[in-house]
């Protein structure tokens, strides 16, 4: 089936992506711009794990200032090339990821962040809860791996909901563009102020 211009232009323009790898999902859906848009997405995700090794020493460094400063945000986020770092995508990205985190206040980037010691103090206090709440040995442990999920969500950038579609998760958010810019991205550290903290 022939692809319309037309058509290569609107997947473009939708998600970011080359005119070449374009045509060939419209190809492979037949023409149908939201299916080539899934294939499109799919590929991104696995495309974006390939590249998850591949060194990062160019990037930004973001600062959001909330009004009446009194909050403020600095993000540092690195990609391969100064170029990629340019564009609006990485641009946007990291300004979104400054505002996410002076709106949510992560405390850090994944649970790999987090020290054993940590996690096993935040499992005795779940452990303590359900006890005091009389819940049922048997369901104890389901319901601490539960509350133990809820709190890394709650505090880790990466399982954070994005604040600007809580259906998507920052990990989610930072896959998209990583297939829309070519290039492994990485959050490499944060720091959030907040008057008298």
């Amino acid at each position: 089936m022939a692809v319309s211009a037309a058509n290569v232009k609107i997947l473009r323009e939708k998600t970011g992506v080359g005119i070449m790898e374009c045509k060939g999902a419209l190809n492979e859906a037949d023409g149908d711009i939201e299916k080539a848009i899934e294939i499109l997405r799919k590929k991104g995700v696995a495309s974006a794990e390939k590249r998850a090794g591949r060194e990062t020493k160019e990037g930004t460094i973001e600062v959001y200032i909330h009004p009446g400063n009194r909050l403020g945000v600095m993000v540092e986020i690195n990609c391969e090339t100064d170029f990629v770092a340019k564009t609006d995508d990485f641009v946007g990205f990291a300004k979104d990821l400054a505002m996410q985190i002076a709106a949510t206040n992560a405390r850090a980037i994944s649970r790999e962040d987090f020290s054993a010691e940590e996690i096993e103090k935040e499992r005795e206090i779940y452990m303590t809860q359900a006890k005091n709440e009389g819940k049922p040995e048997n369901i104890i442990e389901r319901y601490v791996a539960g509350k133990i999920d809820k709190y890394f969500k709650e505090i880790t950038l990466l399982e954070q909901g994005y604040i600007k579609d809580p259906n998507k998760t920052i990990k989610e958010l930072l896959t998209e563009v990583i297939a829309k810019t070519g290039e492994n991205i990485q959050i490499r550290r944060f720091v959030r102020f907040q008057l008298g903290d």
